[in-house]
């Protein structure tokens, strides 16, 4: 199927009858396979952390060696998108997803059934390669089996709807999968859920790929691959550490400088990996910066709000579960809405009012007190959430529409690179002010109200940058 659009749909508002609305049987299939893929991806991300002290002590993991249990996975799965996102689109998309869902399958079942740590860590280290291959296969392939309008935003609401509720699913199913059958059940789930999907992928994807002789770029694979590598690890480890590190000091810088000469790379090759016209489209560009904005603030929120029920309020993490399972719910219900937004005010108008929406309802979580806040906290968080989920759905249309078919795999690549980096630098570059005040809940009002000012300032960017007329 090919969409050849020129002129993208962002810039306004649309109306459409309900009937382009209605999706074929088959293509209620296509849309399950491949939501069903990023959800268990998206599930992969959270399911392990509150299984982390018990999974330490059964593989008798060193707690500074734990952080690894999550960095191992975030590395290649952040690292290696944008590559697999231009082989995809080089040599099939198709091929790209199925091979990644049974490298992950096979990866979570090396994890589930690890003997010593170093299984373990090769295990979540082959599911991020895996995750790194499916992710931006199968949103290029949704993008491009549902044509622009009505069919790709709804497409898009439910695969954004379900990408959020996989976090939150995840942060509540660990929890109660570890408790009552190990920890090791979390990734045997994984791999179940990979080998369903893989059974049911093939019959019903059709391949997708350029017509042209595929060319790779080299130099700028190894560039930006390395330069990601290094900048999501020295993150991932500041966030456990923070930034005093040699190794996460020398980490930063180097992936600075590699994707520096990354942009050097491209701007002289004749076949780039990421066409430096592509990152000079408005809708691309500042899309991306309101997706990164809307991830790592939203990821800081979560954090901090762990910190302020358990620690402060002194919840069980039970209860915690419970609230964050409001929040889902809320996630959920602003899947069905955002669509409709779209279609009405356009996905631009709607990513800045979300942000704007994320923001205002993040310094709304300032109104709690030390000694009670739960209920407040709770409502907040979840309106909060809403406008997440509708900037997360409209930024990710803001930057894929208008792109042609060929370069579809490139374009969300962009868009899971912005959300894995989103996911990784909020928490280190905001969370540590959480703990450095004079006291925790001192610090978590400072991480709330900065959260909030640099939502809300990205919002009045991304509507000024959007709204120029000429890239």
């Amino acid at each position: 199927m090919t969409t050849d659009i020129q002129t993208p749909a962002v810039t306004g508002p649309r109306t459409a009858a309900p009937e382009d609305t209605r999706l074929s049987g088959r293509a209620r299939l296509v849309l399950f396979v491949l939501c069903a893929a990023q959800f268990m991806v998206a599930l992969d991300f959270s399911v392990l952390n509150v299984a982390l002290p018990v999974l330490g002590k059964d593989l008798q993991l060193s707690p500074s060696a734990l952080q690894w249990a999550v960095t191992a996975f975030s590395l290649p799965s952040g690292g290696f998108l944008l590559l697999f996102s231009r082989i995809g689109d080089l040599f099939g998309r198709k091929k790209l997803f199925l091979a990644g869902l049974a490298l992950f399958g096979a990866a979570s079942l090396l994890a589930t059934v690890a003997w010593n740590p170093a299984a373990f860590l090769t295990g979540r280290a082959l599911q991020g390669l895996g995750a790194a291959a499916v992710v931006p296969a199968g949103m290029s392939l949704l993008t491009t089996t549902f044509p622009e309008g009505p069919l790709r935003d709804r497409a898009l609401g439910i695969s954004g709807t379900l990408l959020s509720l996989g976090f939150t699913v995840g942060m509540v199913l660990g929890g109660v999968m570890t408790d009552t059958l190990g920890w090791r059940s979390t990734m045997g789930l994984l791999a179940v859920a990979a080998l369903v999907v893989l059974v049911l992928a093939p019959g019903l994807l059709a391949e997708s790929r350029t017509p042209e002789r595929p060319r790779l770029d080299v130099p700028g694979a190894v560039t930006v691959t390395a330069g990601l590598l290094a900048l999501i690890y020295a993150l991932s480890t500041a966030a456990e550490r923070g930034f005093g590190g040699l190794d996460v000091q020398a980490s930063l810088v180097a992936g600075l400088v590699l994707l520096a000469v990354f942009v050097v790379v491209e701007s002289k090759s004749a076949a780039p990996l990421v066409s430096l016209p592509m990152l000079g489209r408005r809708t691309v560009a500042w899309g991306n910066v309101g997706g990164l904005v809307t991830f790592s603030m939203m990821s800081t929120v979560i954090f901090v709000l762990t910190l302020y029920f358990q620690e402060t309020l002194g919840l069980s993490s039970f209860l915690t579960g419970l609230v964050f399972g409001v929040q889902g719910i809320a996630s959920a219900l602003a899947g069905s809405l955002a669509p409709r937004f779209i279609g009405r005010f356009g996905a631009r108008r709607t990513l800045v009012g979300s942000l704007a929406g994320q923001g205002l309802f993040t310094a709304a979580l300032l109104a709690v007190g030390p000694d009670s806040g739960a209920l407040v906290a709770t409502v907040a968080v979840s309106l909060a959430s809403m406008c997440h989920l509708g900037a997360i759905i409209s930024y990710g249309l803001t930057v894929t529409s208008g792109v042609p078919d060929g370069e579809q795999g490139l374009a969300t690549g962009l868009v899971t690179t912005t959300q894995q980096v989103g996911l990784t630098v909020g928490i280190p570059l905001l969370g540590v002010l959480a703990t450095t005040g004079t006291s925790l809940f001192g610090g978590v009002r400072t991480v709330l109200a900065v959260d909030a000012a640099l939502v809300v300032g990205a919002a009045l960017l991304v509507a000024a940058g959007l709204g120029r007329r000429k890239a």
